[in-house]
């Protein structure tokens, strides 16, 4: 009897997942995130092999207990307000993935963290947008998860560590954001995302020990708080740090939306 080969090692990685549907009207809202959406793009063939499934932090979920999405087909949840109608109608027929739900949760229960599994939660457009683009044939499971509502970032640092066994097992761990978020001062956001990113770039450049002390820290960094108001859509940046090795952060990508700068980076 021949047995199945080992599942190929999957990277984690933290990736723009764009302004709402843009990737997919037309006009200066398309071409604004054209960059973006090349790069999300190219994503696939860089990988060393099709994923086993994908299990991806979304920056548009908030929950009390961190949550897996359990259904085998979850809904898409359209969480975006006066666009177009037919950026109501996208479809992404992806399979969910029950029993990776289920391990994720049990990985971070192990680790001392509460979890579970929620059966009828959809995937938001933090999930289905980045992913239309990345896997188009929409033929590799998925799985989203949620933040904690505390948006304390070594908590998530933390729970991106009890997750890297995932990896082993041909799973893709996708920390799904924007590097720079605020919307109120996006046209003066330019030198904030600037700094921000040149400090970014500083504090993932080591290991795991180096990579959480500085994320931790984030709010104290140069245009840190210019740049995220808020911190959601970076939180999924310290799962995916989390669950790397010690090697340092590898820059995917770095590009411009209008005046201000983003970023992806890929944890091996």
């Amino acid at each position: 009897m021949t047995s199945s080969p080992a599942p190929t090692r999957m990277p984690a990685m933290y990736l723009p997942h764009g302004g709402g549907p843009s990737f997919f009207m037309q006009g200066e809202r398309k071409a604004r995130y054209q960059a973006t959406e090349d790069f999300l793009r190219s994503i696939r063939e860089s990988l060393p092999a099709i994923p086993k499934a994908i299990l991806i932090v979304t920056a548009h979920w908030e929950t009390s207990v961190p949550s897996f999405t359990g259904g085998a087909h979850p809904e898409l949840i359209y969480d975006y307000y006066g666009f177009p109608p037919e950026t109501y109608a996208l479809q992404y027929p992806a399979a969910g993935q029950p029993k990776l739900a289920a391990q994720a949760a049990d990985l971070l229960q192990h680790a001392g963290f509460a979890a579970m599994v929620d059966g009828d939660y959809g995937w938001d457009h933090g999930v289905f947008v980045p992913l239309k683009v990345m896997f188009p044939q929409a033929d590799v499971p998925v799985v989203a998860m949620s933040l904690h509502h505390s948006l304390d970032p070594a908590l998530h640092c933390h729970m991106g560590q009890a997750l890297q066994a995932l990896r082993e097992d041909g799973v893709l761990v996708v920390g799904s954001g924007m590097s720079f978020h605020n919307l109120r001062q996006f046209s003066e956001g330019g030198p904030a995302s600037l700094a921000f990113h040149n400090w970014l770039d500083v504090a993932l450049d080591g290991d795991w020990a180096h990579r959480t002390q500085h994320l931790s820290a984030w709010a104290n960094a140069p245009g840190g708080r210019a740049s995220h108001p808020r911190e959601e859509h970076l939180m999924p940046l310290m799962v995916a740090s989390g669950a790397g090795s010690d090697a340092p952060a590898q820059k995917m990508w770095s590009g411009m939306v209008g005046p201000t700068h983003l970023a992806g980076w890929m944890f091996a």
